[in-house]
C-alpha cells in the first residue's frame, strides 16, 4: 500500500468508529429529554427511574463521541494537508459554527443538566437537556452541511488554486444537506429506539423492573417505527438528489451499466466490472426508475455512459468507484434498516392494550437488534463515501491529489497501527461502562426525589 491507501484506510477507521457513537448520542438526547419531561408533567417514579438510568448512559456515549470526534479533525491537517490548503475557507466556516455555536451549546446545558439538579428548579432543569438535545442535532447538521459541501459544491469560487467562500447560506441550505440531515436523524432515532428497546428486553427477560421497563420498551417501539417509516422516506428523496448530483454514485449502487428507462431495482447481481455488464440481475421491475424518478418510465443513467461522459468533462481516468462495495453495501444498509422496522412493528403487535410477549424469543430478538441500526448506519456512510470516489471534492478535487505530500509510509504506518489499538481499547472501556451501569440497573432514589431532579451521579 502507498500513503494514499493508507491514510484512506486510516480516516476510514477514524470516521466509522466515531460514527458508532454519534447516531446514539444525537437520538439518546431527545429520549432521555422526553423521559424527563413526562416525569415532570406526571410525577411517576417510573419516568425518574428510566431519566436517571438512561441518562447515564447517555453521558457514557457523549463522552466517547467527543473523544473521537477531536481525533478526525486532526487527520485534516496530517494526513490531508493538501484538501485543507484547498477547501479550508469554505470547509471551515461550517465546522467553525458547529464548534462555537452548538457544541458550546449542548456542552454548557449538559454541565448544567448534570451539575444543576439540586441547584435548578424541576422545570429550569428540564429545560437544559432540551437545549443540551437541540444543541447536539444543531452540531449534526453544520457537520454534514461540511460534508455535504464535498458532495455537492456551491456557494465558493476558485481563486489561486484553492476554494474560496461566497456565499455561507448557500452552503447550509445546500440541497444535499436537507435530505442528507433528516435521514440521518431519522437513522439516529431509529439507533437509540432500538438501544433502549434491547436494554429493556434485558430486564425484561430477567423480570427485573418489569413496569418501568415496559413503559420504555413500549416507547422505543414506537420511536423505532416511526423512525423506520421516516428513514424510508428521506432515503427516497436523497436517492433522487442522488441521481441528479452524482449519477455515477446511483448507477455503481444497482450495478446499472447502461442508460436504461423503466429500470428495475437489483435483488442480487453479479458483473463483470471490466467489460461492465451483468451475469446476473435479479430485479423488481420500475424499481430504480421509481427510486430514482418518482416515474416508472424515467430514465437512469448507466456506469458505462456516465464514464464516458466524465472523461469528456474532466481528462482521461477511472471515475467508477468499487462497484461491488458500492452495491452490497446499498443493499445491506437498506436491509438491516428493514429489519429493525420490521421488529418494531412486531414488538408493537406484541405489546398491544398493555400486554408483555408471552414468550422469551422477542426479548431475545431485540437485544440482538440493538446491532441492526449501527451496522446500517455504518454501512450508509461507507456507501455515501466510497460511491463519490475518485473524488474527495466532487467535480473539483480527486482524492489522490488531497493527501499529504510530505508525509512517508512508515508514518502514516505507525499512526494506523496505534490508533487502531487505542479506538480497540476504549471500545472496551465503552463496553464494559456500559454493561456495569445497565446491570446496576435503576438505582434507588433519595427520599426527596419526588420534588427533584433526576440523580446523575455515578
Amino acid at each position: 500500500m502507498d500513503v494514499l491507501d493508507l491514510s484512506r484506510w486510516q480516516f476510514g477507521i477514524t470516521t466509522v468508529y466515531h460514527f458508532l457513537f454519534v447516531p446514539l448520542t444525537i437520538g439518546l438526547s431527545i429520549i432521555v429529554a422526553g423521559l424527563q419531561t413526562a416525569w415532570y408533567r406526571t410525577r411517576k417514579p417510573e419516568y425518574l427511574k428510566l431519566t436517571t438510568f438512561f441518562g447515564k448512559l447517555f453521558l457514557i456515549n457523549f463522552a466517547m463521541g467527543v473523544v473521537t470526534g477531536i481525533v478526525q479533525e486532526f487527520q485534516f491537517g496530517m494526513n490531508w494537508s493538501d484538501y485543507s490548503r484547498f477547501v479550508g475557507d469554505v470547509f471551515g466556516a461550517p465546522l467553525a459554527m458547529e464548534g462555537l455555536i452548538a457544541f458550546f451549546l449542548e456542552s454548557t446545558f449538559l454541565g448544567l443538566w448534570i451539575f444543576g439538579r439540586d441547584k435548578l428548579s424541576p422545570r429550569v432543569h428540564l429545560a437544559t437537556i432540551w437545549l443540551a438535545a437541540i444543541g447536539t442535532n444543531i452540531s449534526a447538521y453544520f457537520i454534514l452541511a461540511a460534508n455535504s459541501w464535498m458532495q455537492h459544491p456551491v456557494g465558493y469560487r476558485i481563486n489561486n488554486g484553492r476554494a474560496e467562500l461566497t456565499d455561507i447560506w448557500a452552503v447550509l441550505t445546500n440541497s444535499t444537506t436537507l435530505v442528507t440531515f433528516p435521514h440521518v436523524i431519522f437513522g439516529a432515532f431509529l439507533t437509540a429506539a432500538a438501544f433502549v428497546l434491547g436494554v429493556s428486553a434485558w430486564f425484561l427477560l430477567r423480570r427485573r423492573e418489569e413496569a418501568t421497563f415496559r413503559i420504555s420498551a413500549r416507547l422505543a417501539l414506537a420511536v423505532a417505527l416511526v423512525s423506520a417509516v421516516g428513514v424510508s422516506f428521506s432515503g427516497h428523496w436523497q436517492a433522487q438528489i442522488m441521481t441528479e448530483q452524482q449519477p455515477m454514485k446511483m448507477a455503481a449502487a444497482e450495478a446499472l451499466w447502461e442508460d436504461e428507462r423503466s429500470a428495475g431495482f437489483s435483488l442480487f447481481a453479479v458483473g463483470d466490472v471490466e467489460n461492465g455488464r451483468n451475469h446476473v440481475n435479479l430485479q423488481i421491475p420500475y424499481g430504480l426508475s421509481l427510486l430514482s424518478t418518482n416515474t416508472l418510465d424515467g430514465e437512469v443513467e448507466g456506469i458505462n455512459d456516465i464514464q464516458e461522459r466524465y472523461e469528456a468533462l474532466y481528462g482521461p481516468g477511472d471515475y467508477r468507484p468499487v462497484v461491488g462495495l458500492a452495491y452490497w453495501s446499498f443493499r445491506l444498509m437498506i436491509g438491516f434498516g428493514a429489519l429493525s422496522a420490521l421488529l418494531a412493528l412486531a414488538g408493537l403487535w406484541l405489546t398491544r392494550r398493555g400486554r408483555l410477549p408471552a414468550g422469551r424469543w422477542f426479548h431475545r430478538l431485540a437485544i440482538a437488534g440493538i446491532g441492526l441500526p449501527f451496522l446500517a448506519n455504518s454501512l450508509g456512510w461507507i456507501f455515501t463515501e466510497m460511491g463519490r470516489q475518485p473524488w474527495t471534492v466532487f467535480g473539483l478535487m480527486r482524492t489522490a491529489s488531497a493527501v499529504s505530500p510530505n508525509v512517508d509510509v512508515f508514518s502514516v504506518a505507525i499512526t494506523l497501527v496505534g490508533f487502531t489499538l487505542v479506538y480497540a481499547v476504549l471500545a472496551v472501556i465503552e463496553v464494559r461502562l456500559l454493561l456495569k451501569y445497565i446491570r446496576l440497573g435503576p438505582q434507588a432514589d433519595r427520599p426527596e426525589a419526588e420534588s427533584a431532579v433526576p440523580t446523575l451521579s455515578y
